[in-house]
């Protein structure tokens, strides 16, 4: 498993440098809000943790920023029924 996703604010993601490619997860912030709205993992790579560490960062940095969550992205929203440590964030 990665240990940690880095955020690429110039492109509005968090991403994870592989040698397979880029996992990735692209977002929009708004005010008050960041809105989770895709995740992608090179097929080689799925299953491999990658796409549990780049939700992990994201939902660190908009606790760290004061942000409510918007969890578009169908992944996000999975990740999340099982994780409701962060339900205090989310906007469901």
């Amino acid at each position: 498993m990665p240990e940690s996703a880095v955020l690429n604010q110039q492109a509005n993601r968090f991403e994870i440098a592989t040698d397979k490619g880029l996992a990735q997860l692209v977002f929009r912030r708004g005010p008050s809000l960041l809105d989770l709205a895709h995740t992608e993992v090179p097929p080689e790579m799925e299953g491999g943790g990658y796409g549990s560490t780049l939700v992990k960062a994201a939902l660190e940095y908009a606790k760290s920023e004061k942000l409510r969550v918007v969890p578009s992205c169908p992944f996000v929203s999975r990740w999340l029924e099982r994780h409701h440590e962060y339900d205090d964030i989310v906007v469901r």
